[in-house]
Formats: C-alpha cells, sequence, structure tokens
C-alpha cells in the first residue's frame, strides 16, 4: 500500500482491537483527539499488515465475536475506518460518503477524527417490530423481531435493519420506506432557522401512519410508538404493522425516487399527506405503482421547558437518496434514507394530488381509478362491470355463459359477480364450482351392519354416522338385540267369550260357537233367550274370573232388566242407570255416601240467567240492542258460562278470562296472533259417563294426549302413527285435562285438571282407577313434568304464577318459584343432568327459563324472537331443549345453556304441546285439533291424526317400553 495511506490506518494490536469494538459500538458521541486512550508504537500497538488498495489484511481474533445469530474470528479494517467481517472486494461496495450495500458492516466509523465538536455524532435506535399483515390473500403473522437503525447526524443519513420477518411479508414491505424514513424526519440534517423531529418532540413520541396501495387499494395501519432513552442512550421504540400490503414475487427489487414532504405543525401535533411512486423490477420487467401516506405525529410538551422561538407552522422534508433491500440469506430487510429539514422552497409548490387518491375522479362507484401522472388518471371497471369506466354496469355472466358453473348447478346473477347452487341431491367439489352427486353417509340400518334381531322382530333407528339403536317390534320383548315373542294369550287381551290363538309377534282372537264378532268384542247370537243385562251380566262374571280383574257385574232384575241404581262390587261407586244400561249423567256418588235416587226425570225447568248472560243482555240493551264493531260484548257458551277467549267487537285484540268473566293477567294480545286460552269449566257429558277405569294399552311405545275429559292412546309402529288402533284409555268426567306425563318406573300416568283443580294418576294395569294425589292449593294446573329418577314431579300454575315440585305420591310439595312469572305454561326436566325447562308466555315478555331440580341457578335461556311458547320438550338422546311456539308459528331447538339455536320449521298452525320421539316430534295443534308428526332432521310433517271428537288436544307425552335408569354420582345422575 501507498505509504501515506498506510500512515492513515489506526495502529492496532489484536488485544487493543478487542477494546476498541465497544468503543466503535458505543453510544456515546464523538472523541476529541486528546480523549482517545493512549495510542500507537509506543504504546505497544502494532500495524495492520498490508492489505489490498480498500482494506487491511485479516486481523484474527481470539475470541470469536457474537453478532446477531453468527459468529466471526476475523474482521477487516477499511481505508475509512469501517470495520466489517468480510473483506471488501470492490471499490463500490465498501462504505465512503454514500451509503452500504449488501456487505455486513459492523460498525461506522470514520478513520478522521471528529473536528466536528459532537454535531455529527451518531445516533442509534434499538426496538420490536410485530405485526398482523395479509399479503395478497396470504395472513402473516410476527412478534417482536428486531429493529436497529444507526443515524449518522452531521449529514442526514439514517440507516434502518429489521431481522427475521417472515416471508411473503419481507419482501412485500420493501416499499414501506416510511418506517425507516421516521428516522430521516426524526435526525435530519437541519437547514439555518429550521428543526428536526428529535429537537422537537424529544424521544417520547407516537407516529401513526396509514399508507393505502394503488391499484389495488390495500391499505396498511403502522403504529410507532418511541419510549424514551434508555441507561446507554439508545432510543427505543416499538413498530407495530396492520393491514393488507401487495404481494411482491421473490426477487424483484424496488425502486424509491427521491421526494420531498411538507410537515405541518400545531402544539404536539405534527402532520403530513403525501404520494409517491415505486417501481419493482426484475430482469426486463418494470412495474409502476402508487401509494398515498398519511402521517400524525403526536408528542408531549415540556412546559418546563424554555421558550422555543418562533417556529415556522410548515416545513420541508428532502429526501434526497431512497434504498430499500431484502437480503433472504440474512433475512434482513434494510433501509436507508438521506434528509434534510427546512423551509419550504418558493418552487416548491405542493404537488397537485392525483384525483384518485382524494375522490374528486369521475370514476363510477364501480370502477376502479387508475393513478397516472399528475392529475392524470383512467378509469376501468369492476371485474364482473363492463363499460367505459366512468358509466359501469352489471354484466350478467349467467346469461353471457360467462362463468364456472359445472352440470348440475344453477348460476344465480350477483351484482358484480355471481354464485353457483347445486341442485337438490348435488353437493360442491372442492373448486366451488362443479357439483357432485351427494354420496348418502353410511347408515347401518339400510346396508345391514347393524346388530339388530331380524327385521320381523325388531326395528333399527339410526341416529347419524354409524350411531344407531334397536327396539323390538310390538309382539316382542327384549333390549332389542335379543328379541323375543309375547304370549299375548297370557295376558287375556281377547274377549271373555272369545278363545286366543299366539302367533310370532302378534295373536288373534275368534269368538267362540253362540258369538258373533272381532274377537275382541264378542255378541251373543241374536237367538240367545238372554236380555241385555243378562248377556252383559254373564260376560262381566266371565271376566270377572281372571286374576285382578276388577269390573263391574250388572244387576238385573226378575224380568232380566237394568236395575235402576247400580253399583260398583270393588270400588263402591253408585250411579243411576236408563233402561239401556246407560250412566245417567250426573248421578254418580263416591264410596260411603249415600246412593243417587233413581227414578223417572224430574220434568225439565227453565233455569235462570248466568252472569255473563245477564251482563251481555245490559250491554245489548244499552247498545240499542245492535251492538258496532268497536263495541265489546260478552260471548257466553250454551250454559251461559264465560267462554275461555274473549275479544273485543269484532277486532283482534282478545284476551282469557276465567270462570267469572275476570281478565287473566299478561293474555291481552295485538292483532295476528289468539292467546291460548284453556277452559276452568267443564263441558257437560252428551253420552253417558263412561266408568273412570283404565283401558290397558297394547306393548309397544304409543303416544298419550289429553282431549278436554278423557287421556287418548295412540300406538307408533316405529314411529308411524297407528291411527287405526287409537282409542280412549280413560275418560273423566267433569275434567279439562291439560298436561300428562307418565313415570316408566311404576306404569303410572300422571295428568293435571283445571277444572278439578287437582293432580292425580292411574296406573296402565287393567281396571285400574285415578287417584288424587294434590287437590289444594291449586287454580290452573297446566304443564307437568315427571322426573323417574328422583321420583319427583314438577308442575306449573298460571293463575298462581307458580312452579312446584312434590315426590310422586304429592308428599314433600315445595314451591321453586313464585316471583317472575306471568303465564307459565309447558315445563319439561332433564332427571339426568339435573335442570328444570320451563316457559312463560306472558304477552308483554315472553321467555324460556331454567334451573337445577331444586330451584337454584335460575336463568333466562331464551328471551328474543318468541311469542307464545306452549309446547317445551327435552330430547335425552340429542341433548336438545325444543319448543313449539304459537305466536311466531316455529318449532326450534338449542342446546341446554340457550346456545346453538335453530328452526327445523317454521310453518306451525297453533301447536300447543310436543314430545320427541326417535326421530320425529309430535304436537297437539289447535287449528287442526290433532296429533301432528314432524321429522327432526327434514323439519317435513309427515302425518296427522284427528280423532273422531272434534275438540282442542292439550298435552301429550310418549310411553316406551322400557325405562332409562340412572346412576347417582356426586354431580348428577348419568345413563
Amino acid at each position: 500500500m501507498e505509504g501515506d495511506r498506510v500512515a492513515r490506518r489506526p495502529a492496532l494490536s489484536s488485544l487493543p482491537v478487542l477494546l476498541l469494538l465497544p468503543l466503535l459500538l458505543s453510544r456515546a458521541a464523538a472523541l476529541h483527539p486528546d480523549e482517545l486512550f493512549p495510542h500507537g508504537e509506543s504504546w505497544g500497538d502494532q500495524l495492520l499488515q498490508e492489505g489490498d488498495d480498500e482494506s487491511s489484511a485479516v486481523v484474527k481474533l481470539a475470541n470469536p465475536l457474537h453478532f446477531y445469530e453468527a459468529r466471526f474470528s476475523n474482521l477487516y479494517v477499511g481505508t475509512n475506518g469501517i470495520i466489517s467481517t468480510q473483506d471488501f472486494p470492490r471499490e463500490t461496495q465498501y462504505v465512503d460518503y454514500d451509503f452500504p450495500t449488501d456487505f455486513p458492516a459492523i460498525a461506522p466509523f470514520l478513520a478522521d477524527i471528529d473536528t466536528s465538536h459532537g454535531r455529527g455524532a451518531p445516533h442509534r435506535v434499538n426496538g420490536k417490530v410485530s405485526g398482523h399483515l395479509r399479503v395478497g390473500h396470504t395472513p402473516v403473522h410476527f412478534t417482536d423481531v428486531d429493529l436497529h437503525a444507526y443515524v449518522v447526524g452531521n449529514d442526514g443519513r439514517a440507516y434502518t435493519a429489521i431481522s427475521h420477518i417472515p416471508q411473503p411479508a419481507a419482501q412485500a414491505l420493501l416499499p414501506l420506506t416510511p418506517i425507516g424514513g421516521l428516522f430521516g424526519w426524526l435526525f435530519a440534517l437541519e437547514k439555518p432557522g429550521s428543526e428536526n423531529g428529535f429537537s422537537l418532540a424529544g424521544a417520547a413520541f407516537t407516529h401513526d401512519m396509514e399508507v393505502t396501495f394503488y391499484p389495488g387499494e390495500e391499505r396498511v395501519h403502522i403504529t410507532q410508538t418511541a419510549e424514551g432513552l434508555d441507561p446507554e442512550n439508545y432510543l427505543s421504540i416499538k413498530t407495530n404493522i396492520q393491514g393488507q400490503v401487495p404481494y411482491i414475487p421473490a426477487n424483484f427489487t424496488a425502486h424509491i425516487s427521491p421526494y420531498k414532504e411538507l410537515y405541518h405543525y400545531s402544539d404536539s401535533t405534527v402532520t403530513s399527506t403525501s404520494s409517491r411512486d415505486y417501481s419493482l423490477t426484475f430482469g426486463a420487467i418494470n412495474q409502476t405503482w402508487s401509494s398515498r401516506i398519511h402521517q400524525n405525529i403526536t408528542y408531549q410538551v415540556c412546559r418546563h421547558a424554555p421558550r422555543r422561538p418562533a417556529f415556522p407552522n410548515t416545513q420541508q422534508l428532502s429526501v434526497d437518496r431512497v434504498f430499500a433491500l431484502y437480503n433472504d440469506e440474512e433475512r434482513v430487510l434494510r433501509f436507508a434514507v438521506t434528509n434534510q429539514i427546512g423551509p419550504v422552497e418558493e418552487d416548491s409548490d405542493p404537488t397537485p394530488v392525483n384525483p384518485c387518491y382524494d375522490g374528486s375522479h369521475m370514476c363510477d362507484t364501480t370502477a376502479r381509478c387508475h393513478p397516472g401522472t399528475g392529475v392524470d388518471y383512467t378509469c376501468e371497471c369492476a371485474s364482473g362491470y363492463q363499460g367505459d369506466g366512468r358509466n359501469c354496469v352489471d354484466e350478467n355472466e349467467c346469461a353471457t355463459g360467462f362463468h364456472r358453473c359445472g352440470p348440475n348447478s344453477v348460476c344465480i346473477n350477483l351484482p358484480g359477480t355471481y354464485r353457483c347452487e347445486c341442485r337438490s341431491g348435488y353437493e360442491f367439489a372442492d373448486d366451488r364450482h362443479t357439483c357432485i352427486l351427494i354420496t348418502p353417509p353410511p347408515n347401518p340400518c339400510e346396508d345391514g351392519s347393524h346388530t339388530c334381531a331380524p327385521a320381523g322382530q325388531a326395528r333399527c333407528v339410526h341416529h347419524g354416522g354409524s350411531a344407531f339403536s334397536c327396539a323390538c317390534l310390538p309382539g316382542y320383548a327384549g333390549d332389542g338385540h335379543q328379541c323375543t315373542d309375547i304370549d299375548e294369550c297370557s295376558e287375556n287381551r281377547c274377549h271373555p267369550a272369545a278363545t286366543c290363538y299366539n302367533t310370532p309377534g302378534s295373536f288373534s282372537c275368534r269368538c267362540q260357537p253362540g258369538y258373533y264378532g272381532d274377537g275382541f268384542q264378542c255378541i251373543p247370537d241374536s237367538t240367545s233367550s238372554l236380555t241385555p243385562c243378562e248377556q252383559q251380566q254373564r260376560h262381566a262374571q266371565a271376566q270377572y274370573a281372571h286374576p285382578g280383574a276388577r269390573f263391574h257385574i250388572p244387576q238385573c232384575d226378575e224380568q232380566g232388566n237394568f236395575l235402576p241404581l247400580q253399583c260398583h262390587g270393588s270400588t263402591g261407586f253408585c250411579w243411576c242407570v236408563d233402561p239401556d244400561g246407560h250412566e245417567v249423567p250426573g248421578t254418580q256418588t263416591p264410596p260411603g255416601s249415600t246412593p243417587p235416587h233413581c227414578g223417572p226425570p224430574p220434568e225439565p225447568t227453565q233455569r235462570p240467567p248466568t252472569i255473563c248472560e245477564r251482563w251481555r243482555e245490559n250491554l245489548l240493551e244499552h247498545y240499542g240492542g245492535t251492538p258496532r264493531d268497536d263495541q265489546y260484548v260478552p260471548q257466553c257458551d250454551d250454559l251461559g258460562h264465560f267462554t275461555p277467549l274473549q275479544c273485543h267487537g269484532k277486532s283482534d285484540f282478545c284476551w282469557c278470562v276465567d270462570k267469572d268473566g275476570r281478565e287473566v293477567q299478561g293474555t291481552r294480545s295485538q292483532p295476528g296472533t289468539t292467546p291460548a286460552c284453556i277452559p276452568t269449566v267443564a263441558p257437560p257429558m252428551v253420552r253417558p259417563t263412561p266408568r273412570p277405569d283404565v283401558t290397558p294399552p297394547s306393548v309397544g311405545t304409543f303416544l298419550l294426549y289429553t282431549q278436554g275429559q278423557q287421556i287418548g292412546y295412540l300406538p307408533l309402529n316405529g314411529t308411524r302413527l297407528q291411527k287405526d288402533a287409537a282409542k280412549t284409555l280413560l275418560s273423566l268426567h267433569g275434567s279439562i285435562i291439560v298436561g300428562i306425563d307418565y313415570d316408566c318406573r311404576e306404569r303410572m300416568v300422571y295428568w293435571t285438571d283445571v277444572a278439578g283443580r287437582t293432580i292425580s294418576r292411574a296406573s296402565l294395569e287393567l281396571g285400574a282407577e285415578p287417584e288424587t294425589i294434590v287437590n289444594s292449593g291449586l287454580i290452573s294446573p297446566e304443564g307437568l313434568a315427571i322426573d323417574h329418577i328422583r321420583r319427583t314431579m314438577y308442575w306449573t300454575d298460571s293463575v298462581m304464577d307458580k312452579i312446584e315440585s312434590a315426590l310422586l305420591d304429592g308428599s314433600g310439595r315445595k314451591v321453586l318459584f313464585h316471583t317472575d312469572l306471568v303465564n307459565p305454561r309447558a315445563i319439561a326436566v332433564d332427571p339426568i343432568r339435573g335442570n328444570l325447562y320451563w316457559t312463560d308466555w306472558n304477552r308483554e315478555a315472553p321467555k324460556i327459563e331454567t334451573s337445577s331440580l331444586d330451584g337454584e341457578n335460575r336463568r333466562i335461556l331464551i328471551n328474543t324472537d318468541i311469542g307464545l311458547p306452549n309446547g317445551l320438550t327435552f330430547d335425552p338422546f340429542s341433548k336438545l331443549l325444543c319448543w313449539a311456539d304459537a305466536g311466531t308459528k316455529k318449532l326450534e331447538c338449542t342446546l341446554p345453556d340457550g346456545t346453538g339455536r335453530h328452526v327445523i320449521h317454521n310453518n306451525l298452525k297453533y301447536p300447543f304441546s310436543i314430545v320427541s320421539y326417535a326421530d320425529h316430534f309430535y304436537h297437539t295443534d289447535w287449528r287442526r285439533d290433532g296429533v301432528v308428526s314432524v321429522n327432526k332432521h327434514s323439519g317435513q310433517f309427515t302425518d296427522e291424526y284427528l280423532p273422531e271428537q272434534r275438540s282442542h288436544l292439550y298435552g301429550i307425552t310418549a310411553v316406551y317400553p322400557y325405562c332409562p335408569t340412572g346412576k347417582k354420582y356426586a354431580l348428577g345422575w348419568l345413563l
């Protein structure tokens, strides 16, 4: 090397080199010559060995240098004082007074002793960068990656390096030079009369920046928060990047032209808005893009600082050089800028804002504005539209054929686009355009992989996926996997005057000689000399011979006619009969009381008018005989009682009343919805009163429903209604039976009676009679639910506004809730998980509530989009709570915590009560006066049963041929 160049090189021994590195990396200001450590050959320093024209020979380090994640044992010192971990291969790559490029410079340090008296002291910044970005359509997240910045203050150069940003985000951040541009403004070279950002805001400020890229209009928000100087005098800063940036392919480089920005200053706030162009190049490819940048810098003014001289409201930042580089091997993103801050130049009027940026363009709302040079721009209709850009109309891809909907699909045109929908029975393939035939899910019940008994003995019930259950068919008993024939003949199913023949899964009855009929009912031949009384007496005596039979044996006189007074030999009940043996209504007396006087009926007398009839007559007289459509007139039935539903004239404003005509609180409705009013006075029997004995049902699953004074029986074949086998299970004269449920442990049916104000039960055994278990403290008991595990029943009273519980024999009665109830009706229990559910059809605020079985943890589950929730059921298999709403006309379900709410059917008529069994719902309906079945999965009506006697049906429940058992654990019950 030349002698004079050698003389200018630092004289360093191996040890002083290691000592000098911390000095070079320190953050203190430049040293004066007399402040340097003693150096020179007299102090033991050695001259660097001769190298090439740009750097010394290699300096071997005794201890490797750790820099970021790399280890280095060799150093090189350039003629200008730059220390690097590799030799400088050519003159254009080492640092002179311009910018470093791609070599790893460790300590930018000028060999010449600083003579600027500290004005050229370097500034250093450390920080962390986090971001949640969408690069094109790819989400990228990174947290607390390193940021380091080095600023040469005496010429306004700022270098910024950000390491370990994952791809494709690092490449896409190349145009975001404002990240490093902040430090350019912060430490810009100050022209006379001007101040850079650090002189103004200090080391604590917040820099908010929004960058919009064109033509794609991607938008990203950057927040940089300066948190002061650390103990080593480094500026600490945190950077957060959120939003979307355009995707930049690998190997493309970004080029940003020099620019000028105007910064506007006010109290503790600095703002700037500018537009920049940049180009992306790769080989012969050169693409030009642009961005719009809004910056806002806020800081805290120190009120104790000396008063500052007059400061211009606007300053101009001139950026002479801009570099943005990304090294994929080092995974480092670098920015470099040279900045000066000064007054606004006279010839530097703000560049006119392109109309694409400020929204003043004339492009159509469905077009994209492409900025050009200056204020020039072009308009292009967005995809899915056609036109000149200033006027765009929707392109109907379905009509023109420019769509990708495949066979078996339907194209639906939408504004600016279209949608493909598959025809019924098809579903989308992975491309979301081609429709393929839906492969039905495996069904063990159909493919024969189930383990149920043969089809003639059991049925397989599919529960979705590979789940199924087995149930023996009527006429068989077992667990469904093994089924054995039931000998129905041993159960005395046939008439006493018939012979029973057992067959696999069934049986048949044939009347004996001298009788005719179907075997279930056998009538003596007309040639018989016995009177009707004697015939019935003979039949009853034959039945009475069966063990446990409790049938009534008619009493006949000497001529074979029915005695007017008949009494039950086992129960003690007595009643009068007519000459044909039919009971005279209203003559029955209970055991122990005086029997009725049975004689010729008295002459009919005119009954006095009732309160309803007198009130109606007075109002009609007041109205002049004919009321207007808006005038109220009481509605009375044939017996003079108030009808349960009263309406104002011919309007739809209706309400419920009790037996005295008083309005029931919370039942007044708005037009369009009729309240569900239950009568409190039982209608008279038109026919003779039947005996209150249970007609035992057949083996198998069946439904029980209530209809006025009787409980009906409706068997199921699988899930289909066996309407031809429906019959009356129990008749109760003078009752209005509403709620009903079943105890599978003791085969007992329970019901509520709003006319008798009681709760009763009866066994399903042959000849069983009703037993009243609660007969006080009730006014209108409606909903009823049985917990067969805890042997407890729960009920609602819509007049007392209470929810109560008691043991199944009526003892241990307890009021669970008596507040915040207006019209409680349906109630359901989940005995396994210990939850209670009920509805309140309060017209002002209908709701569905829940609590534990002991009344704790009461809370509202549903109180939106419901109107008249009459029916409620809990399905223990799907774990869903479902309700039928006569107001919204919907059948809906939800999970026990109120989540997962969904509609099964949205066009019910007027449901009252509902029960779930297998894959069907069964509900009573007041419009149809029958039982309606709905498929759980399709939501479709599948069947209905309309009894011969057309009147409102109330409660409904399902009776299974088995009883789920529970095991008690510390936290509840499990199946």
